[in-house]
């Protein structure tokens, strides 16, 4: 069967006018066409795709899960087209945009290859990055000042109404700079740790929980003496140039361990750094540079995490 001479452009306009409103009555009125011409549009949607979308309830009306399914195809689908009119429209030379909010724990490794990738394919993109605590940068979103946001958030309360997009799990470690004291310890004396300044990210983070962990499984307090930050920079500078420890996740110390710049200190247990991944506003629609960027971050992460098994 082939539906694409089917299923018509005001098909799928009217399938997402009536997911955003969660009612016929309020997506006819959103459209200015009446209520039955609404119910017979989505029931010749529904016939060609041989699929119930909707559960009608007192309330309005619900995504089946096939809804949910079609939903992940329509919704850029009608995005390309707009983009695609509109950039003809200003004669193809309009750069897209796409505003993206990074967890700093995460943009020293992925988004670099990232943003590479993104330019290489597209001659107009403007990536417009902003970095914080979760917290602002899921708030941003919501707002639709940012179009993502990647990075650790699976247990954030602010993340409620949000879909999260699972790209790759990474685990904590303990770093030192070369030559360390505690390197030298032939006795890997895990009471030692107490003694020397750490690094920690800020209290109250999705990460500082799992460094925290650490501490609890070595069976001793927190150092007195900390630096509580989610600059990676500030981290990496600071251990470099002192004794201090720094609890962080792997994919923002990889090429200081590789390069030698940075040692792991080896105790014996790793902790779970929690899963990075997609997170967006189900309730506005993906601009085509962010599903642009949400493809990239996909083929990233997958080269990421075959370099981790292999």
């Amino acid at each position: 069967m082939n539906i694409d001479t089917r299923i018509k452009y005001r098909h799928l306009l009217c399938f997402l006018e009536v997911v955003r409103e969660g009612s016929l009555a309020r997506a006819a009125e959103r459209m200015a066409v009446s209520q039955p011409a609404v119910s017979k549009t989505l029931k010749e949607l529904e016939g060609v795709l041989e699929a119930v979308l909707f559960e009608r309830g007192k309330r309005g009306v619900v995504l089946t899960e096939a809804g949910r399914a079609f939903l992940r195809y329509a919704e850029p689908s009608v995005q390309a087209l707009r983009e695609g009119v509109r950039s003809l429209r200003s004669g193809a030379h309009e750069a897209g945009l796409v505003k993206l909010g990074v967890l700093s724990t995460v943009e020293s490794s992925l988004l670099p290859e990232v943003v590479n990738r993104l330019h290489a394919q597209h001659g107009a993109l403007v990536v417009s990055v902003v970095t914080g605590p979760s917290a602002y940068l899921l708030g941003q979103l919501r707002g639709g000042q940012l179009d993502l946001v990647v990075g650790r958030m699976t247990d954030s309360p602010q993340i409620e109404g949000l879909t999260f997009e699972h790209l790759y799990s990474e685990s904590m470690m303990l770093v030192v700079r070369p030559a360390h004291p505690l390197l030298l310890d032939e006795r890997h004396d895990r009471s030692r740790l107490g003694d020397f300044p750490v690094v920690l990210p800020l209290a109250g983070t999705t990460i500082r929980r799992y460094a925290d962990s650490l501490f609890v499984q070595f069976g001793i307090g927190q150092p007195r003496q900390r630096l509580e930050t989610l600059s990676i920079t500030l981290s990496r500078r600071y251990v470099m140039a002192s004794d201090a420890i720094w609890i962080a996740p792997l994919d923002a110390v990889q090429r200081e361990l590789a390069q030698g710049e940075l040692v792991e200190l080896q105790l014996g247990h790793k902790e779970p750094g929690g899963s990075v991944g997609i997170c967006s506003n189900p309730a506005s629609p993906l601009p085509l540079a962010a599903q642009w960027c949400c493809e990239v971050l996909r083929e990233v992460a997958l080269t990421y995490r075959q370099s981790l098994d292999a």
